[in-house]
């Protein structure tokens, strides 16, 4: 059975109209009818309270719809690319900073004759090429994501 034949039957069960079920998971009327005609699926949080009005699990309302299960996957994948976006992102941002940082302190060095050390200690392999380090694989993990997870 299909998902939308499946909330028909459990909402009919009930003796319910799609007004009133709708109002139980907070949505519009026309949203429960999309999803019973099949014209379109509920997000991932709509299923998690279906599943707990109804007292059915999410695997019996998923299990045989292939199309619904793959909007699940998508809605999930669509969810986590922000928090990794984010991550990569600062990355980048935080190598940009170094950079900008690090030039601006070497031209007060070279311009006015201030002598300010950068990190004294520190291989300069890793003083020279970290914030092109950290912008790369920012910048890099940010494609990827953009790639893998946008449609």
């Amino acid at each position: 059975m299909i998902f939308s034949e499946r909330l028909k039957q459990e909402r009919e069960k009930r003796g319910w109209s799609q007004t009133e079920l709708a109002e139980k998971i907070h949505v519009s009327r026309q949203s429960v009818s999309k999803w019973e005609t099949g014209k379109n699926y509920p997000s991932i949080e709509v299923l998690i309270n279906l599943s707990d009005l109804f007292g059915i699990t999410i695997d019996e309302l998923l299990r045989s719809d292939e199309e619904l299960k793959e909007k699940v996957i998508r809605d999930s994948k669509q969810l986590m690319y922000p928090k990794w976006k984010v991550f990569f992102d600062s990355v980048f941002l935080l190598g940009a900073f170094l950079l900008v940082t690090k030039l601006g302190i070497q031209g007060l060095n070279h311009f006015i004759g201030l002598d300010i050390k950068i990190l004294e200690g520190v291989p300069k392999v890793i003083s020279n090429f970290l914030p092109l380090a950290l912008m790369v694989v920012g910048g890099a993990g940010s494609d990827q994501l953009k790639n893998k997870y946008i449609d």
